[in-house]
Order: C-alpha cells, then sequence, then structure tokens
C-alpha cells in the first residue's frame, strides 16, 4: 500500500461530488470547512469534518456543538493553512460569502461549495435555515437537518412565551470592545432577527453593516432610556474589571434598573445553532421577572 493511499485512507467518507447527495458518516474524513457558521451548523446535524479553523477560539466563543476530538485545526479563518489542506486533501471545502476571496486558492486543492449566512442588509435566519438544508441534502443528513430546523423554530416559539414579559421595553443587543464603547446588533444580525423572531423589539434603529453598528460611545444607550440591555460576551476581562466602576455606565437608566443582562460568549456571526444558545441565554440572563 503506497504512502498516498496510506495517507487517504485516512480522510474516509465525505462528499465526491459538490452537487450529489452520499451516504450519512459521522465523521467526514473528506470535509474541511472554513466559516465557523457553517462548521457549527455541520456538528448541529452530526457532520465532523476532517478540519475547521481556530477551533481554540472556536471552543471559548462559539462553545457548543462541541468540537469532537480529531478535527485537524487549520489555524486562522482569514489565511487557512494551504499546505496543511494540501496534505489533508479533502473533497470538498466549504466557505461562506465572507470568504470568496480564498476561493481560487481553495479551489486548487478541492471544489469549493459557498453557502449564505450573511448578506448585506438581509436577516440571516432564513439565510440559515437555507444553508442548513442544503447542508443536509448534500452531506446525507436531510432528515438531521430538517429535524434540527423545525426544533430550532420550536425553540424560540418557547423562548418567545418564557421572555413575554420583556416586550414592555426595547432591547439592546451589544457587544463591548473596551469600557466606553460598544457595538450595536442590528435586524441583519442574528441577534437583532431572533428577538425580532420572539417579539422583542430591537432598541437599535441606526444602519448596520453585516450585523452590527461600528463601535460609538456608551453614551449612545442613553437615547433610548426605557430599554434593556444585553451584553453578548465574550466581554474582555479588563472591561469587565472597570465596567463597576464606569460612571457613564452606572448612569445609564437600564443600568440603575437592573434591566441589563450579561450573556455567556455567543457566535457573533453563527448559524441556528447560536441562535438557539442566544435565546436560551437571553431567558437565562433576565430570567422570568420583569425587570
Amino acid at each position: 500500500m503506497t504512502a498516498s493511499i496510506n495517507r487517504r485512507g485516512l480522510i474516509v467518507g465525505g462528499c465526491a461530488a459538490v452537487l450529489a447527495p452520499r451516504p450519512a458518516f459521522a465523521r467526514s474524513g473528506g470535509l474541511a470547512v472554513i466559516d465557523w457558521g457553517l462548521f457549527e451548523t455541520c456538528l448541529a446535524i452530526g457532520i465532523v469534518p476532517a478540519a475547521a479553523t481556530e477551533l481554540i477560539q472556536f471552543r471559548k466563543i462559539v462553545v457548543e456543538p462541541e468540537v469532537p476530538d480529531g478535527v485537524v485545526d487549520l489555524g486562522l479563518r482569514g489565511t487557512p493553512n494551504i499546505e496543511l489542506l494540501r496534505i489533508l486533501a479533502p473533497e470538498l471545502i466549504l466557505i461562506s460569502g465572507f470568504y470568496e476571496y480564498q476561493r481560487a486558492q481553495l479551489e486548487s486543492i478541492a471544489p469549493v461549495l459557498a453557502l449564505p449566512i450573511y448578506e448585506a442588509g438581509r436577516p440571516p435566519y432564513e439565510l440559515a435555515s437555507f444553508s442548513t438544508k442544503t447542508l443536509g441534502e448534500r452531506l446525507g443528513r436531510q432528515a438531521e437537518a430538517t429535524r434540527y430546523i423545525e426544533d430550532t423554530a420550536l425553540e424560540l416559539e418557547d423562548a418567545s412565551r418564557r421572555l413575554a414579559w420583556l416586550r414592555k421595553h426595547p432591547i439592546f443587543v451589544i457587544s463591548l470592545g473596551d469600557s466606553r464603547h460598544f457595538r450595536a446588533f442590528g435586524a441583519d444580525s442574528m441577534f437583532g432577527d431572533v428577538i425580532g423572531r420572539i417579539g422583542l423589539s430591537n432598541a437599535w434603529t441606526d444602519p448596520t453593516s453585516y450585523s452590527a453598528a461600528a463601535p460609538v460611545g456608551l453614551e449612545a444607550l442613553a437615547r433610548v432610556p426605557d430599554a434593556s440591555i444585553a451584553v453578548v460576551g465574550p466581554i474582555p476581562p479588563e472591561v469587565k474589571r472597570a465596567l463597576p466602576g464606569n460612571a457613564l455606565w452606572n448612569a445609564l437608566p437600564a443600568v440603575r434598573e437592573g434591566r441589563v443582562a450579561m450573556l455567556e460568549p455567543i457566535n457573533h456571526f453563527g448559524g441556528l445553532p447560536s441562535a438557539r444558545r442566544f435565546a436560551r441565554l437571553l431567558h437565562h440572563g433576565f430570567g422570568t421577572g420583569d425587570g
């Protein structure tokens, strides 16, 4: 048996063709994934790719689904390790529109499939559902993908009931980069799309581009004094330390009146798994009271 055959023998299953469905495999040794949203979607419907990007950070920020042992780390999403990809010799490389600039280089290794989750000005939930369905069809997990889409809708319905009391306040969904600035998630973010789907009103109505507005000063949160605030992690450690003593933060009505939820890390550019995690953590963060 040649070295090439030995190497290929370690990389089994997967997709021999981009367009044709294949039998289901627990592990898809022929698949490499660059985009985190698509990686989490693969894991959620039972596909374990051979390789994906930034796995240490993925485990800290995306958190779930859990990454199984044996997935190879390809390095940075923006500059994946091309030599390692060549060694792995995947049969299919999965990207989103964020990584189209890599297509020519990646296509020198294997066929590339690009699926959408985020497009400028479009709410991403339906795009994520489409991509989940398409992945299921093309990777032999159609039933699992359909079930995951249906279960996600049911989970959001449940969140809508549990958080109905919160509808009396609009809500800012933000991330904190430092102790004086925040990024607000708009209607074209998964967080903004989810809060709309569960019946809440987004307090941030200014334009956003690919999910969030550019960093603005904390004082902008005072524009809607009756709004609640959900802070999506991760929060930089220095910000976490400084925030309790931040006079501007403490002057905000939402902070004074206890209408703030600090959420654990969630993928800011995730698919349906991140939508479900956000809805669940939002409920955990705000509870069932009326703030």
